[in-house]
């Protein structure tokens, strides 16, 4: 059984995983048929069905195996970003890297609203639709531009660690990282520890890889059980558009950036970024898949350290090339739905408000709601009409975060490129980054 698990691929094990988990979720779906308290004799128990397996097998093990993956993104980033920004032989070049990651992100997110725009205008997914909604939504509001600005900045650094807030980490870690650089032989021998804490993280990382066909199965049986595919019936031109867009934007105008950016073939790019875009499927979250994004971009794709260490988090925290795809779309759904007609002016303000809106609410809970219900108060839309499309949201957010880690990477090789800080050998090997895909923990055992 070993061997054959060797042969195959960390990718083909995820799929595995995650179809097995769709027809088990279904299954179960079908089996509990609205019977919330079906039970189960088990072991002479009387055990509801849905609590043990659903809430409480496939709950378990989807919500350890994302623990297990954000456990790794504050020390990866931190570790990772100290050793890429004291590594640079020209510390003066942070601030080009930082204009060209975020000039780049801003781009690829006015573009994706555009083309989300055009899709729902030439499709119109709400007209003809009559849906009523007796929920409210109630979003809370986004911090003004100034308090952005002063909450890049960490007051207290081990906090921002302990609560996640990427931006902040991220300043720390450059600012540590120029310290490191520029302090001489004391540097030098905390640059040299800082380079073995990351190979060590990136060995972790490859550990919990192995585990992802698991969590990956646990995560889209509990989907698929709770899943109302009647809601998607009713919404089945909203989501398709969206999904459409999201594909769209994903295969055909990453590609045509890259190609016409760097000269890099785009065909080996996707190849290579199937794992980091399954597990961003899987998990609903850049910041989770962040480590296999890093791993990807750094083994298998060639960029050096001091260019990923930076883009690939900033891109995880600001990249919102998915949410502004549904916002363009749900936008126009809403506006037809409710029967108000909207501008030229009108869809200009919702491009330029929704990209900017990515990096000013970056890091906020609940962002893409946060971002959507912005857009919608700047044309004069009711901020009720999200509820109408939260029941396809979370299947829809899936693809989404997908798209965007592989814009995260697309934007590292540009940058990567532009530095001369990318290795094409590595690009262009088919097999670069896969020998450490398996561990033999058989081995370990012994």
């Amino acid at each position: 059984m070993t061997s054959n698990n060797k042969k195959l691929s960390l990718t083909l094990r995820i799929v595995i995983g995650m179809i097995a988990g769709l027809a088990v979720g279904f299954f179960f779906q079908f089996l509990l048929g609205g019977a919330e308290e079906r039970n189960l004799a088990l072991l002479g128990l009387d055990i509801p069905l849905k609590a043990f397996f659903v809430d409480g097998i496939f709950h378990v093990g989807g919500e350890i195996f994302i623990a297990s993956l954000k456990m790794l993104v504050v020390p990866l980033v931190f570790v990772s970003l100290v050793c890429g920004t004291c590594s640079l032989s020209d510390t003066s070049k942070l601030g080009r890297l930082g204009g060209k990651a975020i000039g780049l992100y801003m781009i690829t997110t006015a573009i994706a609203i555009s083309l989300a725009i055009g899709a729902a205008l030439i499709t119109g997914p709400g007209l003809g639709v009559e849906m009523q909604s007796d929920q409210t939504f109630d979003v809370s509001s986004a911090p003004t531009l100034a308090q952005v600005f002063i909450n890049i900045f960490p007051s207290n650094p081990i906090e921002s660690m302990a609560s996640g807030n990427m931006l902040q980490i991220i300043v720390f870690a450059v600012l540590f990282g120029l310290a490191v650089a520029l302090s001489g032989k004391p540097g030098e021998r905390i640059a040299a520890q800082f380079n073995d804490f990351n190979e060590v993280i990136m060995k972790l990382v490859t550990l919990l890889m192995n585990l992802a066909p698991y969590g990956v199965f646990f995560l889209m049986a509990k989907l698929f059980t709770t899943l109302g595919l009647e809601t998607i019936g009713s919404l089945v031109k909203y989501f398709g558009v969206v999904l459409f867009v999201l594909l769209f934007h994903g295969f055909v105008v990453y590609a045509l950036l890259l190609k016409s950016l760097t000269g890099l073939n785009p065909i080996i790019f996707l190849k290579k970024m199937r794992d980091a875009a399954l597990f961003g499927f899987s998990t609903s979250s850049s910041n989770a898949t962040l480590p296999v994004t890093m791993e990807t971009v750094n083994k298998k794709l060639g960029v050096n350290n001091s260019i990923s260490s930076f883009t690939v988090p900033l891109g995880a925290t600001i990249n919102m090339d998915g949410t502004a795809i549904m916002q363009g779309v749900a936008t126009v759904f809403i506006a037809q739905v409710f029967g108000v007609d909207l501008s030229l002016g009108d869809f200009l303000m919702v491009i330029l408000t929704a990209t900017l809106a990515s990096i000013g609410t970056a890091g906020v809970p609940g962002v893409g709601l946060i971002m959507l219900a912005m857009v919608l108060q700047q044309v004069g839309l009711p901020v009720e009409g999200i509820a109408l499309i939260i029941g396809v949201d979370r299947l829809l957010d899936m693809t989404r975060t997908a798209v965007n880690v592989t814009g995260d990477a697309m934007v590292s090789c540009i940058v990567a490129k532009s530095e001369g800080e990318f290795n094409a050998a590595i690009y262009n090997n088919p097999n670069a980054g896969e020998k450490e895909e398996t561990i033999d923990f058989h081995h370990l055992r012994d």
